[in-house]
This record gives C-alpha cells, sequence and structure tokens, in this order.
C-alpha cells in the first residue's frame, strides 16, 4: 500500500501528490525550498487525529515520517517546509466562532484579514498582528507568537491566547488553559498521557528554575527557543501571576508547530481606539538614539517604529510607484506633502533613521495633549520633527516604511529577498553601539539591504537582496549570520523576536543559549513528542548542513 493511499484510510479530507502540488508546497516567504512527499487538507480535529496516529503507527515501519500543518505559508524561517507530510489548514479548518472580547474562539486555517473585518464590525482588534497580516492566517500568527506594530503597548500574542485545543502525539485532542495550584495538582494525578506530560514540565521547570530565570533574554520580544520560563512564572520569574499559576499555552504558542497541532484557540480582543495621530523624528546620527527612546517610551504610544536612510533613498528612487500605492484621496496635496523631507534632505543631508511615534486614544484633543507632551520633552535633542496632520499624510510615512523595499525588489531582476538575519533585537539603550556594529558587517561583504524595525522594543529587520544562483552567496549567507548573531549574543539579545527559528535559525540558537539550556529545549521536546513526529528540525537538531543544502539557488521574490 502506498503512502497516499495509507492516509486515505478513514481521513476525511483530500489527500494531494502531484507535482504542480508538491512543488508549491515547497516553498514559503523564506530562503529555501524543501519538497514534501504528500499534502493533505483536514476537515476537522478528528482528521488531525487520524493524521497523528498515523504517523505514530507507521513510524517503525518508515522513521522518516512526520506532520507540518501550514496555514497561509508566509513564514520567512521555513517553518512549515518537510519532506514528509504537510497539513493544509486553510481549506476547511477555518471556521470563525462569535466575536467576544473576553475570548473569541478561531481555528488555525482563518486569515487574519478575515478575522479583522469580523472583530472591526463588533469595535474590537487582535493588535499583535504582524505587517503580514494581509497574508497570514491565525495558525501561524500563533505557531510563531507573532507582533507587530503595536506590539509596544500591548505584548505578543502569547498575551492574547486564553485558551486552545491541541492534538499531542498520542493521537488526542486536548484542551489547554491556564491552571491554578490545585487543578495542576490534580491533573498531574490523572497518571495518564496527557497527565504526564504537565507533571513532567513542572518537575522540568521546578528542577531548573535558576537556570531557566537566567537564561531568558533580557529583551521585550522573543521567539528563539522553547519559552519555559513563561510557564510557572511564579518560580522562573519571581513574579505571582493572579491569572495562573501553571499554563502550558506560554509554551505552546510560538513552538512553531512542534509540539502538538493546534486544532482551534481562543483568543482576547481589545478596544479599537477611536483616534490615532503620528509624530515623526528624524535623527541625523544614532548617538542619542537610546536616550530619545527611553524618554519617549514612558508617554505610552502605542508604537515607535523606524526606517533608516536607505529606506528613505528607496521612496524617493520610486517616487511615483510609492504614490501610485497610497491610493490618494488628494494627489497634488500628498505630493506637496513630501516638500519638507526633499527640502531638509537637500539641506542637511538624509537622516540616518527616521522614528514614527504613534498614539492612539478616545478623542484627538487627548492625542494632542500627547503629541505637545512630547514636543517638550525632546525639544532639548534639538531635532528635526513633525506631527502629520492628516491620516493620508500619516499613512505617507507607514508606506515608506512598509513598500520600499518591495518596489527595490521588483526593479532588481535576478535577485530575490534573502530573509537570514531579518529579525535581530538588542535592548533600546544598546541601539546606538549594535546598530553601526552590525551595518559594518552587512558593508564588508557589499550587500544589498534595508533596516527597518520596531525601535521601541529594540527590534529590526534586515532583508538583503540576493542572487541565489551565484554558489558563493550561499557561504556569504552563513558567514554574515554567524556574525551578526554573535554580535546579538554579545548584547544579550535575542536572534528573533518575531519570526522563530525555523530552519534559518534553529543552528544559531547556541548563539543565545548554554549547552544546558539546549538540553532544556530537547527534553521538552521529547517529553511532547518522543517519536519525532512534529515539524522536526525546527527549535532543536536542526543543523547547518540541513540549512544549506536546501536553499532555494533560484531567482524567486
Amino acid at each position: 500500500m502506498s503512502l497516499i493511499e495509507a492516509i486515505k484510510k478513514d481521513f476525511k479530507g483530500e489527500v494531494a501528490e502531484t507535482d504542480e502540488k508538491l512543488e508549491a508546497y515547497s516553498r514559503d516567504a523564506s530562503l529555501f525550498k524543501v519538497r514534501p512527499k504528500a499534502v493533505v487538507y483536514p476537515q476537522d480535529a478528528k482528521d488531525i487525529e487520524h493524521l497523528v496516529q498515523f504517523a505514530k503507527e507507521h513510524k517503525t515501519i518508515d522513521p522518516t515520517i512526520s506532520l507540518t500543518v501550514r496555514a497561509a505559508g508566509s513564514d520567512m524561517s521555513g517553518g512549515p517546509l518537510n519532506e514528509s507530510i504537510i497539513a493544509d489548514v486553510t481549506k476547511h479548518l477555518n471556521r470563525l466562532g462569535e466575536i467576544k472580547a473576553a475570548g473569541t474562539r478561531v481555528e488555525p486555517g482563518v486569515f487574519y484579514r478575515d478575522f479583522e473585518k469580523e472583530t472591526l464590525k463588533q469595535g474590537l482588534i487582535l493588535p499583535c498582528y504582524p505587517a503580514s497580516k494581509s497574508l497570514c492566517a491565525l495558525g501561524g500568527m500563533i505557531a510563531n507568537n507573532c507582533a507587530g506594530e503595536k506590539t509596544l503597548r500591548y505584548g505578543k500574542m502569547e498575551n492574547f491566547v486564553a485558551e486552545s485545543k491541541w492534538v499531542f502525539s498520542d493521537g488526542n485532542e486536548y484542551v489547554v488553559k491556564p491552571m491554578s495550584r490545585g487543578t495542576l495538582d490534580i491533573k498531574i494525578a490523572q497518571n495518564d498521557f496527557e497527565g504526564n506530560i504537565y507533571k513532567e514540565i513542572f518537575n522540568l521547570i521546578r528542577e531548573n528554575q535558576e537556570i531557566l530565570k537566567a537564561a531568558k533574554p533580557k529583551v521585550s520580544k522573543n521567539s528563539a527557543g522553547y519559552y519555559l520560563w513563561n510557564v510557572c512564572p511564579s518560580m522562573t520569574l519571581g513574579v505571582k501571576d493572579s491569572d495562573y499559576f501553571f499554563d502550558l499555552n506560554k509554551l505552546l504558542v510560538g513552538s512553531q508547530g512542534t509540539l502538538g497541532i493546534m486544532t482551534e484557540a481562543t483568543v482576547r480582543l481589545v478596544p479599537v481606539e477611536k483616534a490615532s495621530e503620528l509624530f515623526v523624528i528624524f535623527l541625523s546620527d544614532l548617538s542619542r538614539l537610546a536616550e530619545l527612546v527611553n524618554v519617549i517610551l514612558p508617554t505610552g504610544p502605542d508604537s515607535i517604529e523606524s526606517y533608516d536612510d536607505a529606506t528613505m533613498k528607496l521612496a524617493f528612487r520610486f517616487f511615483p510607484e510609492m504614490l501610485k500605492s497610497l491610493k490618494p484621496k488628494h494627489f497634488f496635496s500628498l505630493v506637496l506633502s513630501f516638500i519638507p523631507e526633499l527640502w531638509m534632505m537637500l539641506k542637511g543631508g538624509i537622516p540616518k533613521l527616521i522614528l514614527l511615534v504613534e498614539y492612539s486614544g478616545q478623542s484627538k484633543t487627548e492625542l494632542d495633549g500627547k503629541i505637545e507632551n512630547l514636543e517638550r520633552l525632546i525639544n532639548p535633542f534639538k531635532l528635526v520633527s513633525r506631527k502629520t496632520l492628516s491620516k493620508e499624510e500619516s499613512d505617507k510615512y507607514w508606506t515608506v516604511r512598509r513598500e520600499s523595499f518591495n518596489l527595490l525588489r521588483k526593479h532588481v531582476h535576478g535577485f530575490r529577498t534573502a530573509p537570514f538575519v531579518d529579525d535581530v533585537v538588542v535592548q533600546p539603550k544598546d541601539m546606538p553601539e549594535f546598530l553601526p556594529k552590525m551595518r559594518a558587517i552587512l558593508d564588508s561583504y557589499k550587500l544589498n539591504y534595508t533596516i527597518a524595525g520596531h525601535a521601541g522594543n529594540g527590534n529590526f529587520h534586515i532583508i538583503p537582496l540576493m542572487n541565489m544562483k551565484e554558489k558563493t552567496n550561499i557561504e556569504v549567507i552563513k558567514e554574515v549570520a554567524d556574525k551578526v548573531y554573535s554580535l546579538v549574543a554579545e548584547y544579550k539579545g535575542s536572534i528573533t523576536g518575531e519570526h522563530n527559528d525555523g530552519i534559518v535559525r534553529t543552528p544559531y540558537l547556541s548563539k543565545m543559549y548554554s549547552p544546558s539550556v539546549l538540553g532544556l529545549f530537547q527534553k521538552t521536546k521529547d517529553i511532547f513528542d518522543p517519536q519525532n513526529i512534529f515539524n522536526p528540525g525546527k527549535k532543536v537538531n536542526g543543523t547547518l548542513a540541513y540549512l544549506e543544502s536546501h536553499i532555494d539557488t533560484g531567482a524567486h521574490s
């Protein structure tokens, strides 16, 4: 019996093995190409249970069998790529429950763009949405512990998952929710597969709490490794959370599908603020960047975003297309709104960094007060700054932040985006030292890149354009990654704040974590998934050899 025939037995969903399908699922938004053996479309949680049971039973026959869940395929780390079975949840597992602020039930295949349309009708939003919100799905957002422009105020995805359902490696679906100490003891006393997971993870954390306390990255955003320190904060962080004593959701969110398969989540939402205003600050050098950010943070902004001089140059290089992407109502007034920037550039050169500080609230009067206060606070810095006067003008800056690199990519033939040092994080106080050192590494290899990111979190996205048909670029990728991640480690930062480990960063986790901590990650994987059924090679057991051998040397953008 073939693999496909064996899967189809008792499986309600569709199964595909055509070259066209396998080729389509061999790529995501990363550098890699990994061709699967089959693509399946489960109809419901029972189908997921069937797939896990199938993989479990056939492991003794074929040790290479594994399951990797794929949602929108917008991941930049190679997270949803696998040489065995890919389960696409967007076709059927895409149901959405009643929209409620306290908890909205959602299946992993729901696209965020569809989800947001429904939440906005109720005046609510999931504020941790990433920049790819028009492309991504909720399953991927949870798998990667997503974050974005409003994370500075609201935090990451882990803050919004109230409860979830997972199929673990025994092939059964379980509800995962926050627990008191008493509830945890009852769960452990079950003495079955589920109870043993709780017992072993609790013991792992209890016996290694000092190691985990020291291992937690000293930055506000981190998606590297398993977040064992968040599961029982009273032990590892010395913090008593009034909402829970023990919560496996804090470990499963961000685990990139390596510990089980999520079939449903209940996510919290927040009210949409009625008004927002943007304040723009232009920095001619980075020497006082950290000081400036630390002055801004106490004022409570939703976002402190940034982009560099290379991004600004791209905006003016492709100015007509930039304007088209804005789709303005008042075209000529928008063109005129760029004159201050053009004059500033002619007079004093292009700023090294542009900060976008956004506030939201219940009224324009409230926000005007916040902006006036910020202007007073930053006055001693003697910086060029301005408050935007309309939504259209604010959109101008956001479009430069989001679209410049995409425009460059369209105009440079034979080159593709190469995300491999795309998500580094350091403490804001270290940015003035860190950024020039990182740029020096990138410039020494003559890479064509821009830097943009979340300055309030010290999180920056660097995505070069490279011709991957040139085999020498594979060595460049490995050398640059090694040097940049070593630099991140010097500053006690994280090699990924949002985009997770996947194929591209798992081999570099040793830059951040000690062998003992990496050993705890392996034990965590073994507790949940002793047969290595779920998404192998991510979080643990990833190698540079695998990374190198699966880089896509085509010219895909």
